[in-house]
């Protein structure tokens, strides 16, 4: 109680009240526990709403699994929220919420039902795209024998993805499926920061062989693109990363990310979206944080969340 009560009592501070909270929407373990949320008001330092407990549960998918929660305010006033409900099947999951609290029901949209051959729909993400005033959702897809093999292990033998999209304006009704970033290496975990006039499209090379496994930069004056396939070098460093998100704090962007291999979240930021510097070593997010993505939320919305228990 006197935690909640001196973050509300900032609010009343001069300047405070007007000024927006960082939010983080994230799995744990497996991702069946479902959704959880952590806030920051640095964008350095995140801590666990509700206790670390879940906001919202899957229902959708046979696997009923709510991996890679990605969540946009829309121009409607809602929250919606895409994510992973399942290993190898061709849907994803959706819902929409007023306050991050309620949820609408949860739907699985079958994003790759035209090709019986697609393995999977991983971390779906989406872009608002102001010129077609749409949405833009976008996802990992492998489709076996569309693109040559690219596995260095037994596991990893028969993954090649490629970001395939869809669009809509309602979330009741989507364009037919059409690849969105081709590269000639294997990607997975897109994400779009959208700066200025510009769409920055931070990726993961996810190829094994040679080991790539590193977040990557490309953009576009267009949401829709084309995003040029010719990416920029690795922005993270030698150890293994996925599941970036942007998010513009002050005058840095920074991009965060799954260090998956050591278990833990790391960072780095810029000010030009050109020279980035590592920042792993000053952020700190719950314990068990993974794919998540950051964005920003009103004080009211938040001063709701944060007395949730």
């Amino acid at each position: 109680m006197k935690y909640i009560l001196l973050i509300l009592s900032l609010f009343s501070l001069p300047g405070i009240a007007q000024q927006h909270v960082y939010l983080f929407s994230y799995f744990t373990d497996n991702g069946q526990d479902g959704l959880h949320l952590a806030f920051s008001q640095d964008g350095l330092n995140w801590q666990a709403l509700k206790g670390g407990k879940p906001f919202l549960f899957p229902t959708v998918g046979k696997d009923k699994l709510m991996r890679d929660p990605y969540i946009l305010h829309g121009n409607d006033g809602l929250f919606h929220m895409v994510w992973t409900s399942s290993w190898n099947e061709q849907i994803i999951g959706s819902a929409s919420s007023k306050d991050l609290i309620n949820w609408s029901e949860q739907k699985a949209i079958p994003v790759m039902s035209a090709e019986p051959a697609a393995k999977n729909c991983w971390a779906p993400e989406m872009v608002y795209d102001p010129l077609n005033k749409n949405y833009i959702i976008f996802w990992a897809t492998t489709i076996p024998e569309r693109h040559s093999d690219v596995a260095a292990s037994e596991n990893e033998k028969g993954w090649n993805h490629r970001i395939y999209c869809t669009t809509t304006a309602d979330f009741k009704k989507f364009s037919p499926t059409r690849i969105f970033f081709n590269p000639d290496f294997s990607v997975i975990d897109a994400t779009i920061l959208t700066k200025g006039d510009t769409f920055y499209m931070l990726l993961k090379n996810e190829n094994p062989n040679p080991p790539e496994k590193n977040i990557r930069v490309t953009y576009s004056k267009s949401a829709t693109g084309p995003y040029p396939t010719k990416v920029s070098e690795p922005i993270t460093g030698k150890y293994w990363a996925e599941g970036p998100t942007a998010l513009q704090v002050g005058d840095y962007v920074y991009v965060y990310f799954d260090k998956y291999i050591e278990h833990r979240y790391g960072a780095v930021r810029s000010k030009n979206m050109i020279d980035w510097e590592d920042v792993s070593a000053l952020v700190s997010f719950p314990e068990g944080t993974r794919h998540g993505t950051a964005f920003k939320v009103s004080h009211q919305i938040f001063k709701q969340l944060i007395q949730i228990k």
